[in-house]
């Protein structure tokens, strides 16, 4: 990365290139010096890149040059396939675009009520992050205009037509102004992405980075385990997470209810786990990746489907409880780790009826036979193994019952437990502020002190109440 292009050769705005310092972000990413200089000059542009490739930035700071503060209306639209991608590209921007003043940025997400979100349209918005389904449920009640939208992104297009919102996306199409600006991202081309292609945007300037991006260096294992029997699987899943696990570990199943039970199982062994599927309600799973993201919990346990759109980048390793059904499917598993130049684990659960499954995906693959490893064995002389011994949380998350809507900012928060020395502000760790609640993590040894703080002193004039949630 050392002889990427700089952001500070962009012209970009000052209030940008600011941010940018303060943020840290000095050199490009391959996507972004490919594709930023075409989005920057106004330019339809459809790039090709993986996810966790700094793409975020690539069609943000597009959307943030091009945005005017003084017009209230809405400006740019970015559809995204799943909710949790919405929040953290919303995030992305808002961080961006700390140095604008007055820039609102608000996500329409499924899975939550409509009344809120309506009420936020009222007062309009610059940028508008959702899901396609909620983004057309707006435009079709009267409740999003968008009569003046310039740049229209779609993110990880090829998961949106894949999780079938093909027809959303197109309705949407029809909503929208022309001329505008088109953003397409995608980390594979399938035929269904070359047809949205061809109609959007037929003359956009095309950038692929994928030919380039550095492989991940992932070193895949496989262990012998029960075949039906769950505790007995999830105590073998239990021994290889204690051997390989990390700060941040993913265990994959493929159905929801493995995914609970599984994590229930970790749980009575004293792991650090939480479970992320399908049935849970919107609240349960923001709170869940809150949870793994600030590293209160330290094992995410998830189905392929609730999995979608995540973007964590320090994931040490990644297990599969059972081998999924397709290649596919077991390639962007595993790819959750090895990200960003770092080293990353991959063990799937085998067991001997499953060895045909295992065989057709080492076929498939074509990278040669998966390491076989034992829960007695010790691959420390291992030159490959990134063996690590799994770490007990040491941080304790704390909800607060106020969020954006209360005008809350991290900034409130950390004062509010740090003033007069009362917490020391290395106790505090992430804090996530949300639309109608925040999270903050602090040292497991001080939550309790961090708790009572929040309860007994007034935020910006106001009481809230703090309670621990793990």
């Amino acid at each position: 990365m050392t002889d990427q292009p700089l952001f500070s050769a962009l012209e970009l705005r000052p209030q940008l290139q600011l941010q940018l310092q303060r943020l840290g972000y000095d050199q490009m990413t391959p996507i972004q010096a490919a594709a930023l200089p075409h989005v920057l000059a106004g330019a339809d542009v459809v790039a090709q890149a993986s996810t966790g490739s700094g793409k975020t930035a690539a069609f943000g700071l597009g959307c943030l040059q091009h945005l005017q503060e003084t017009k209230f209306h809405v400006q740019s639209l970015v559809l995204c396939p799943t909710r949790e991608l919405a929040d953290q590209v919303a995030d992305s921007l808002r961080s961006l675009a700390k140095n604008l003043a007055n820039t609102k940025i608000v996500t329409l997400c499924g899975g939550v009520a409509i009344g809120p979100q309506i009420g936020s349209l009222q007062h309009s918005a610059h940028i508008v992050v959702g899901t396609p389904g909620r983004v057309l449920k707006h435009l079709q009640k009267g409740t999003l205009h968008a009569h003046g939208l310039g740049i229209l992104v779609l993110d990880e297009a090829d998961r949106m037509l894949d999780m079938g919102f093909a027809d959303e996306i197109d309705a949407i199409l029809g909503f929208l102004p022309s001329p505008r600006q088109n953003l397409l991202f995608s980390a594979t081309f399938p035929g269904e992405v070359a047809k949205v292609v061809a109609a959007l945007c037929p003359n956009a300037v095309r950038v692929d980075v994928t030919q380039t991006e550095t492989a991940p260096a992932i070193v895949e294992y496989w262990c012998h385990a029960p075949h039906r029997d769950l505790p007995a699987r999830a105590q073998v899943l239990n021994e290889a997470l204690q051997f390989y696990g990390g700060k941040l570990n993913l265990v994959f199943c493929n159905t929801k209810n493995d995914c609970a039970e599984v994590s229930l199982e970790l749980q009575k062994m004293g792991v650090g786990a939480v479970a992320l599927h399908g049935d849970m309600e919107q609240q349960a799973r923001s709170q869940t990746l809150i949870r793994f993201a600030n590293g209160s919990a330290n094992v995410l346990v998830a189905t392929d489907v609730a999995a979608r759109g995540l973007d964590i980048d320090d994931v040490d390793a990644v297990f599969n409880f059972e081998l999924p059904h397709q290649v596919e499917s077991y390639v962007h598993r595993i790819g959750r780790t090895g990200r960003s130049g770092r080293n990353g684990t991959a063990i799937s659960l085998v067991s001997d009826r499953e060895m045909s499954r295992l065989k057709a995906m080492e076929t498939d693959l074509n990278r040669g036979a998966m390491r076989l490893w034992r829960a007695d064995s010790d691959t420390q002389g291992d030159p490959l193994s990134s063996h690590a011994t799994l770490a007990a949380p040491s941080v304790h998350t704390l909800e607060i019952n106020g969020g954006r809507k209360q005008k809350l900012r991290p900034g409130d928060i950390l004062g509010a437990l740090t003033a007069g020395g009362a917490l020391a502000a290395d106790a505090v760790g992430k804090i996530d502020i949300l639309p109608m609640v925040s999270y903050v993590a602090v040292a497991k040894e001080q939550a309790g002190v961090a708790q009572q703080l929040l309860n007994q002193h007034k935020i910006k004039g106001r009481q809230f109440r703090a309670r621990g949630v793990g």
